[in-house]
């Protein structure tokens, strides 16, 4: 679920004057859409969307290594974070000079809900923040209702993020509830923790082609995001589990279909659900563009 910082501190809703520093891609596309793209002041590198309109916004490092210096010469008067994509250290720099920091945990795509009124809650000050707020997650609560109707048949799936050490991801995070939420169930059927006290490895554990489990798994999903996995990958994680006699399938999708939370959930989800829709149908028609992007 969402949070506002450690402390548990309410900050007052902001007005006109907020100066916002996001640190998280998933949350910079959300402020757009929440109408406050003229109080952004500053966003990592990978806050990619919306393309045309993150241009002009000053970039300050990656979400793990953040341009402190450079974030404070901006003057933000708030800045958004996330447990898994930002470090600990970061968030104790950004105290010492920030009023206000907003810290994100989604966990699952329900969670899109309240994250959604977070926002609507802490810029509300800023005309029509708050309806779109609402609005929009009243779309979230509707399209997460119809999800389940679009379930495909269930699926053990193996969602490789990382290659060179190969890593995936533990059945608590975002990701693969995500997975979870259009019927394929990743394994290894591990748990990770919550984030707060277990991060990194735990969470996104790596593996190798021996290991016992992948004799279970049916799908093997190649994400474009972090690692971007292209069709000789795809090659070569085939090669692998022929040569263990392991007859899963092999398929790539954008990553950000699974993975990026806020507003993109909105299509993201549904796309996600009708790729497993085709996946359930005969081999042979099955996209496998690696190099495709959401």
């Amino acid at each position: 679920m969402p949070a506002t910082d450690a402390l548990g501190q309410r900050f007052a809703a902001a007005g006109s004057q907020a100066r916002i520093a996001s640190l998280v891609p998933s949350l910079t596309e959300t402020l757009f859409a929440l109408g406050l793209g003229p109080q952004i002041v500053a966003r990592t590198g990978f806050c990619v969307h919306p393309r045309s309109a993150v241009r002009g916004i000053a970039k300050v490092g990656g979400t793990k290594d953040v341009d402190l210096h450079a974030l404070r010469a901006l003057r933000p008067t708030h800045v958004l974070v996330n447990i898994d994509e930002n470090t600990r250290e970061t968030v104790d720099a950004l105290r010492g000079f920030v009023p206000h920091i907003v810290v994100t945990h989604p966990q699952s795509p329900a969670d899109n809900v309240p994250l959604l009124r977070l926002l609507g809650e802490a810029f509300g000050g800023v005309p029509g923040v708050a309806a779109r707020a609402q609005a929009l997650a009243q779309r979230m609560h509707a399209m997460l209702q119809t999800l389940q109707a679009l379930q495909a048949s269930p699926r053990r799936v193996l969602y490789l993020i990382w290659r060179a050490p190969w890593m995936t991801v533990a059945r608590d995070t975002y990701i693969s509830r995500s997975l979870a939420a259009v019927g394929w169930h990743t394994l290894p059927a591990v748990q990770g923790g919550d984030g707060l006290q277990r991060r990194g490895r735990s969470r996104y554990p790596e593996f190798d082609w021996d290991a016992p489990w992948l004799r279970a798994v049916d799908l093997v999903l190649l994400s474009s995001e972090p690692y971007r996995f292209r069709p000789a990958h795809a090659d070569e994680v085939r090669a692998a589990l022929a040569a263990r006699a392991l007859h899963a399938e092999v398929h790539c999708i954008p990553g950000e279909w699974a993975s990026w939370y806020g507003v993109r959930a909105l299509r993201g989800l549904p796309a996600l659900a009708a790729r497993a829709r085709r996946l359930a149908a005969p081999p042979g028609s099955h996209a496998t563009d690696c190099a495709r992007r959401a």
